[in-house]
């Protein structure tokens, strides 16, 4: 054993030194490692549902027209000084809200296509006054037209056309179709004991309010159109504000007199309503499925 170990101390001596120090000095291996599993990109595809809330405004004219010779004299034909009554003008304004739900197809990183569908519950209303002058028996007198008109609710479907600035911001444009039901009321008021008969029409005001009423309630369909954007705050939430402007159809009232000398028939005026048009600004939160 002792040969052994004094045979490999002597072929040990006989290498170089510089030798031993160069071996050392060999560059040590670098690890490599895989590299993480890269994030995956957020993609608007797919069905949401959803709600919203807001606030509604727009203007309001009534035209006011005689439908027959007796309250045509008595007013706009200017007997003893009467006058033709005025157009009606107001703004109608107030809270909404309701759900919506609808389909995005991202067909590529920076555009996509949609569908949107929403019901809203409206508080969308206003009042308007007129005022000229009726012939109550020989003397013209004050009369007003009180006017007043409220969307009850309204419903939109709509496509969306929308740029992607980043992956989770959503700016778009939209327009469609455009419902709704409205509810409509004209009274005219005037000076007690107003009345007046002719060409077998005839109308009294015994106590002046309400002397003439009219209402209705109605569908109407329009348009809507506008623009907005929309924000994920994660892979199925996000979050959007949107402006609308939409527009409704007209209609007409028929304003009955309420007492009349019989066997005449009840004079009336017409009423009418121009086209309902007001604007709409809401914010709203999505819940998008999958992903």
């Amino acid at each position: 054993m002792r040969p052994l170990l004094i045979a490999v101390a002597v072929a040990a001596s006989t290498i170089p030194f510089t030798q031993i120090a160069s071996a050392a000095d060999l560059p040590r291996a670098t690890p490599v490692y895989a590299p993480p599993p890269s994030a995956p990109i957020y993609s608007w595809t797919g069905f949401y549902v959803g709600g919203n809330i807001g606030y509604g405004w727009g203007s309001r004219t009534v035209n006011f027209t005689p439908n027959d010779l007796n309250v045509f004299v008595a007013s706009c034909g200017g007997s003893f000084g009467s006058t033709c009554p005025p157009p009606a003008s107001f703004d109608i304004n107030g809270a909404l809200g309701g759900p919506q739900a609808g389909y995005n197809w991202q067909f590529n990183q920076n555009w996509l296509l949609g569908i949107e569908t929403d019901f809203n519950w409206s508080r969308l209303k206003g009042t308007g006054t007129d005022s000229f002058l009726i012939v109550p028996g020989l003397f013209p007198g004050p009369s007003n037209f009180v006017a007043s008109q409220n969307v009850e609710w309204f419903g939109t479907v709509r496509g969306r056309l929308g740029l992607l600035p980043t992956t989770n911001l959503l700016v778009y444009g939209t327009a469609g179709f455009a419902y709704g039901r409205v509810g409509e009321n004209v009274a005219l008021n005037s000076q007690p004991s107003a009345n007046g008969t002719l060409a077998g029409f005839s109308f009294v005001c015994l106590s002046g309010p309400n002397c003439f009423l009219g209402s209705s309630s109605r569908m109407a369909a329009g348009w809507t159109a506008g623009t907005g954007f929309e924000y994920a705050l994660s892979n199925n939430i996000s979050v959007k504000g949107e402006y609308l402007y939409t527009s409704l159809g007209g209609d007409s009232v028929n304003v009955v007199a309420v007492q009349w000398f019989a066997p005449a028939s009840p004079s009336s005026f017409t009423a009418a309503f121009n086209r309902i048009s007001f604007n709409v600004v809401r914010v709203g939160l999505d819940y998008k499925f999958g992903q």
